[in-house]
């Protein structure tokens, strides 16, 4: 089967934005169970995440509970719904 350029670019974003999900799912469910936040793991999981999560966290209202990760979730199944209308 043959892919335009187009829909080969698409299909690697859409990827992208899958893996970059589950980065941020991992992060969460990091935060509730690690005890050491100097973990080189969870450590690399922020430096990759946060670039997306800090600046939503800045627009959200102070709380107790970040709703920064289920923001992004949205935010980045509502691109990858928009990329699936380029296949």
């Amino acid at each position: 089967m043959y892919y335009s350029p187009i829909q080969v670019i698409t299909i690697f974003a859409m990827r992208l934005i899958q893996v970059y999900s589950y980065l941020i799912l991992i992060r969460v469910i990091m935060s509730w169970v690690i005890s050491d936040p100097y973990n080189k793991i969870y450590a690399f999981l922020i430096s990759i995440t946060e670039p997306l999560l800090g600046p939503i966290r800045k627009l959200l209202p102070a709380m107790g509970l970040d709703l920064s990760p289920i923001i992004a979730f949205f935010l980045l199944n509502l691109v990858s719904n928009i990329l699936s209308g380029f296949l």
